[in-house]
């Protein structure tokens, strides 16, 4: 019998073993049965994963759009327009040659040319431009094409993608984001990185200690702005002004620290910053995960921040050392607490499915990269072009304006100018603003004289941007001193109110022993960063590691203004937990403070008393 069957084929054990997810496997699988030579990616295989279409988001499939009668091409525009505008933010992708429930069958040649150039009429009318993604060419010979839709620029609006980056200390976060913004590559000596840092020292010890900010622009056809012009790339870099002019969408970086000593910042900017996505590098060459990759995990778990993975250093990492930190990797995303899906980025299929579930928070995906030969740099471009806005801000109730600040200074000639996050409304010049709360709890009202958005002048900013305003007080003066991060500037409808007590939803993820009342950590709420003392534990006299309870917080030093819904997370040396704020006591006054003094003299008192009874 075995004779004739013929040869027992290899089992899988038998091959050598390489770290590969689900559906990297899928993939790799799909090309090697494939019959034909066109079909390159194995499209009968990708179509049976592709899922019914969605009545929201911004993704659409088309069979065919031949022989569009004009009423049936209004309906089409319409149609876009919500995809595109209106849930995409201003960016739709179209499968042409898919089914509505997500059927694949493919068009000819000339339908395709039919079915491209309607949906160029149908994207000039409501003045967008199309692009394509990615084409394939089933068994069968006919196309099947992914269509990029994206509005053109505009000089006051644009697309905004909030992307931060963590890692471990020298594991390359700085230099990753020099190549994507200035164009060239690394020199394997720093030269990349140079363009990222703020500081002297940063140059000279190679390790960021501060927040920095870099943009990346896309046009409406998806070329990237920094370094389109190969003249201008090589003589000098583009000003933010230009970038965000000829851009329809813009991403923002924010490079944080990867050394402990800094922890405190980093929290800081990933908490304030309120990013969509984070992006989180590791180094090849040291053989598996160390330093503070765990914690800087451990922190966007805890603020539920969708993210996705860049393996430098390829290119001086040896195979063995490059295997075992691709194991130790997914291993780590896999483990009970984390419970993410890695996805090995291999081609264009599975970036455009890393595109579509990441938002969701389910996969990660990771990319394998060197800044010094460029080697899966356009993998991750356009992963960058194609990403989806995630977060979704909720305006106040008749969508009045609040901005969270996270930085001020002053500026020749113009004065005191803040900086921060609108999370709710719009916000004009010339509008009258409410300031604060300062160290009593008070608001001070000022008029916006001036915005930028990207260090563009404006005249209104909407939700979801950073901007810079440029305000006066109405009575007074005002220095950039008085200032703190963590103080908002909102509409006076609002009719803001400072707290010194809240209720939070707390779970206690590291610590070594117990908490009782009395503990008091450093809280990260949104730009607000304070010590604060637990009053109360409702239900329970201790917490320890893996409890949940709703504890009662008060602010160590002075009020502060906090919304229901924001999520906290703190850490002192190895404690380490999470929450979300449930109830804001804003009528609960501040508890005497308590010090030497003041508990001698209650004891004596005490002591006079027990002695007159």
């Amino acid at each position: 019998a075995r004779a004739r069957r013929g040869p027992r084929e290899p089992r899988a054990r038998d091959a050598p073993a390489t770290p590969m997810t689900d559906a990297a496997s899928a993939t790799a699988a799909a090309k090697k049965s494939s019959s034909s030579p066109t079909d390159a990616f194995g499209f009968d295989q990708l179509a049976r994963a592709l899922e019914p279409e969605r009545d929201d988001g911004n993704r659409e499939y088309k069979r065919r759009l031949v022989d569009v009668a004009p009423e049936r091409f209004e309906e089409l525009v319409t149609q876009l327009h919500w995809r595109c505008l209106a849930e995409g933010a201003g960016e739709a992708l179209y499968d042409l040659g898919v089914d509505d429930d997500g059927t694949v069958f493919g068009l000819s040649e000339c339908e395709m040319e039919e079915s491209v150039a309607t949906l160029k009429r149908m994207a000039e009318a409501i003045e967008c431009d199309v692009s394509v993604v990615c084409e394939r060419l089933t068994k069968t010979g006919k196309r099947i094409a992914t269509f990029l839709v994206r509005r053109r620029p505009c000089s006051s609006e644009h697309k905004e993608i909030r992307i931060t980056t963590l890692g471990n200390v020298d594991s390359g976060k700085s230099t990753v984001l020099g190549v994507l913004t200035k164009g060239g590559l690394d020199n394997g000596r720093g030269l990349a990185r140079g363009g990222v840092f703020r500081h002297k020292h940063e140059l000279e010890s190679g390790r960021t200690s501060s927040i920095s900010s870099q943009i990346m622009g896309f046009d409406a056809k998806g070329n990237i702005i920094n370094y389109s012009n190969p003249d201008v790339r090589e003589a000098h870099q583009l000003r933010w002004e230009q970038i965000c002019a000829a851009s329809s969408k813009v991403v923002h970086f924010s490079d944080l620290c990867g050394h402990e000593k800094y922890l405190r910042t980093t929290m800081h900017g990933i908490a304030g910053s309120l990013p969509d996505f984070a992006l989180m590098c590791v180094d090849a060459n040291r053989g598996g995960i160390i330093g503070m990759t765990r914690e800087h995990l451990s922190i966007m778990l805890g603020l539920k921040v969708p993210f996705f993975v860049i393996v430098t250093k390829v290119d001086m990492a040896s195979e063995e050392n490059r295997v075992a930190t691709l194991n130790a990797l997914m291993k780590m995303l896999k483990r009970p607490g984390v419970h993410k899906t890695p996805i090995l980025v291999r081609d264009d299929i599975d970036v455009m499915t890393s595109v579509k579930n990441i938002a969701g928070g389910v996969i990660t995906p990771i990319f394998q990269a060197s800044c010094v030969t460029g080697l899966g740099l356009d993998l991750i471009r356009m992963f960058l072009n194609h990403i989806p806005s995630r977060r979704t801000f909720k305006p106040l109730e008749g969508d009045r304006a609040l901005v969270h600040l996270d930085e001020s200074f002053s500026v020749q000639g113009i004065g005191t100018v803040v900086s921060g996050l609108v999370v709710s409304g719009k916000i004009t010049t010339h509008a009258s603003m409410l300031l604060g709360p300062d160290g009593r709890g008070a608001f001070t009202p000022v008029h916006v004289k001036s915005i930028q958005n990207k260090r563009v002048a404006v005249e209104a900013v909407g939700q979801g941007n950073t901007a810079s305003f440029a305000i006066k007080p109405k009575k007074g003066h005002i220095h950039k001193e008085e200032i703190r991060k963590g103080m908002v500037l909102c509409d006076a409808s609002v009719q803001p109110k400072a707290t010194w007590v809240f209720k939070a939803e707390v779970i206690i993820l590291a610590h070594p022993t117990t908490l009782r009342v009395n503990y008091s950590p450093v809280l990260h709420a949104l730009t607000v960063r304070q010590a604060a003392r637990i009053s109360a534990i409702e239900g329970k006299d201790l917490l320890r590691m893996g409890d949940r309870a709703m504890v009662t917080f008060e602010w160590c030093h002075r009020p502060e203004f906090l919304c229901e819904g924001t999520r906290i997370i703190f850490r002192e040396g190895r404690t380490k937990g999470v929450g979300v704020i449930r109830t804001i006591c804003a009528d609960v006054p501040r508890t005497p403070p308590r010090t030497y003094k003041t508990t001698h003299i209650a004891t004596v008192e005490s002591a006079h008393v027990a002695e007159a009874r």
